[in-house]
């Protein structure tokens, strides 16, 4: 009687740990199945101008440190620093614009690259690729765009936005609307240079400005080097001198940047010369 009894004990514990064994096993079946997160896109720099895009699962987040820009003829720079939990199967790179409309030997550009290299294809890969731009392209605002996609079919994307720029580029150009002859006017713009810059050169001369009694025709032709040669971004700030015996009237002014490529940029103005 003990005997079948103990039969009886053992066979009802036998059932409870094989129940047991089931539970657990289902518990890691559980585990197994729990969906992991998209990838998550935790910076995206790209261009010049030290811009960070800041990525999260939320496309209308962006959080510039300033303008990014990138010169026509040159290439863009772009690094993405990604966590995923899944293994990357795609990062996917785009570019266009529907702010620009090429003009006289432009076309239009946009571009789009799907990398699978292996070294992206892992965990908590890192993206840096350069793209390069093509220099018949219009300048102007562009969109861009990245896409993480994982081996479970979940997908990041940030985006923010770019400015081509040509080779040789001014801005914020200021200077006097006039000046007495005997002074000096004040002139300053910002210059970015793709190749570097050779040298700014100003160029004064009037038209229809007849000499008077004790007046002399002036005109001005000067090269500046010093503090720009060489360099990819400057501010050009100089103050010129007009002579007390210069005609009074309106002088048109030529600002002529030439890169070490040679190529060149002009910025035209005028001037009031006043006695």
């Amino acid at each position: 009687m003990k005997t079948t009894i103990m039969k009886q004990n053992l066979k009802f514990l036998a059932i409870v740990a094989s129940a047991g064994l089931f539970l657990q096993s289902c518990s890691s079946d559980d585990d197994d199945s729990i969906e992991l997160s998209a990838p998550e896109i935790i910076s995206f720099e790209y261009g010049e101008g030290h811009h960070d895009e800041d990525g999260d699962d939320d496309h209308d987040h962006d959080h510039e440190s300033e303008e990014a820009y990138a010169f026509k003829g040159a290439d863009i720079h772009l690094a993405a620093e990604i966590n995923a939990e899944a293994t990357v199967s795609s990062i996917t790179l785009s570019i266009h614009s529907d702010e620009v409309t090429a003009g006289e030997g432009e076309v239009d550009w946009e571009f789009e690259q799907v990398f699978t290299d292996a070294k992206y294809l892992v965990i908590n890969p890192e993206f840096h690729e350069h793209v390069d731009v093509p220099s018949n392209i219009p300048s102007g605002e562009y969109h861009i765009e990245l896409l993480v996609t994982d081996e479970l079919g979940n997908s990041t994307e940030v985006d923010g936005h770019l400015e081509i720029m040509d080779t040789i580029t001014i801005s914020g150009f200021e200077m006097d609307e006039t000046v007495a002859r005997g002074d000096d006017f004040h002139i300053e713009f910002m210059i970015l240079a793709a190749h570097g810059i050779h040298s700014i050169a100003v160029d004064i001369h009037a038209d229809g400005v007849t000499p008077g009694e004790g007046e002399v025709e002036w005109d001005y032709e000067e090269e500046f080097l010093e503090g720009y040669h060489e360099e990819t971004e400057a501010e050009f700030h100089e103050h010129i001198d007009v002579p007390a015996t210069a005609p009074a009237g309106e002088y048109h002014i030529i600002f002529t940047v030439e890169d070490e490529d040679g190529d060149t940029i002009e910025y035209e103005t005028h001037i009031d010369v006043t006695a």
